[in-house]
């Protein structure tokens, strides 16, 4: 396993972030969720990703317990706050300093740790003043809760203002968590320039388009029992987008592309997306140990120009690339 630093900062984190979205507390038994955390250990994978919206808070404890017994200081352990848990009440919601103040306390004791590497706004909030809520995470990092403060799927013009608030308060803003894969890049024309401008980085989820990438859907196929298409809980909603035939038909074509290089489709879509400097990590997600094991293969590998270019001519004009897609908070679109 092959580590980047985080941002313009000192952190170092693993080039693959093991995320529990979708599985940890819901899709796969606690067992097996601790596998695929051993599985992730064993492959030198340090840095791991949740949230306490995740399965309603239990994938952070499922987390936790995986955790418990490894020396604190090898990890880097990263959540977030903005969607509501537990009854949803009127003030469990956003990014107030109520709901940032009270969300970390109930994710430190969760993950059962004293505090975490990265605390995360899960979306930018239309509806608290961005002052307040980066006044409320350099409170959280002055009183040693939190090292450093991140974002997911922060617009350019949100993660300047945010950046330049974060700076007036003395604290590091060095990390965005947008979606990125062959089949998304919403991030390259705006969010990837302001990035580098300001010292943050990109820590990806879904890289490899919720399992299309891997090659397990096929055109003309009935869905694989037990794979995230057919889970009604959520990935099915999530992954439905795309198995159209074009699609299923690009991914095809990717094969013999990554049999050149001895790598799975899963491999080299996840070396493709490392291939942008401004990703520090790519998230996975696995259900099952052997999952990890092989996409940690991916780590290391550097791709030459002219297998980049193979590569992206066989998903030219299937891609989403209009920035405007970076993703708002259900029910407070502008």
């Amino acid at each position: 396993m092959e580590f980047r630093y985080l941002g313009n900062s000192g952190l170092k984190i693993s080039e693959l972030t093991y995320g529990n979205w979708l599985t940890h507390g819901s899709q796969v038994e606690n067992d097996t969720a601790a596998a695929c955390v051993r599985a992730a250990l064993d492959v030198g994978i340090s840095t791991f990703d949740t949230a306490d919206v995740y399965a309603n808070t239990q994938a952070e404890t499922v987390l936790g317990e995986a955790l418990k017994g490894e020396r604190r200081e090898s990890l880097e352990i990263f959540t977030k706050v903005y969607g509501p848990t537990g009854p949803k009440g009127h003030n469990d919601t956003g990014l107030s300093r109520k709901h940032i103040t009270e969300s970390i306390n109930g994710s430190l004791k969760r993950l059962q740790t004293d505090y975490v590497d990265l605390y995360q706004a899960h979306r930018y909030d239309l509806e608290t003043p961005l002052e307040e809520t980066m006044q409320a995470f350099a409170d959280l990092v002055r009183q040693g809760k939190v090292l450093y403060i991140g974002v997911s799927e922060w617009n350019a013009q949100q993660l300047r203002d945010g950046a330049a608030l974060a700076t007036e308060l003395g604290i590091q803003l060095i990390s965005n968590q947008p979606e990125y894969s062959l089949l998304w890049r919403v991030i390259e024309e705006e969010v990837v320039p302001a990035s580098k401008e300001l010292g943050i980085s990109q820590i990806v989820w879904s890289p490899i388009a919720q399992g299309v990438l891997t090659g397990k859907y096929k055109k003309g196929q009935e869905l694989p029992a037990g794979s995230r298409a057919t889970d009604q809980k959520g990935g099915a909603g999530s992954i439905a987008r795309w198995l159209s035939d074009d699609v299923l038909d690009a991914v095809a074509q990717l094969e013999p592309v990554a049999s050149d290089l001895g790598l799975t489709r899963a491999q080299l879509s996840l070396a493709w997306v490392l291939h942008n400097d401004n990703v520090a990590s790519a998230i996975i997600g696995a259900s099952r140990p052997e999952q990890v094991e092989s996409n940690a293969a991916a780590s290391g590998v550097r791709l030459d120009a002219d297998v980049v270019d193979r590569i992206e001519g066989i998903f030219a004009g299937l891609a989403e690339t209009d920035p405007a897609k970076t993703q708002l908070p259900a029910g407070r679109e502008v």
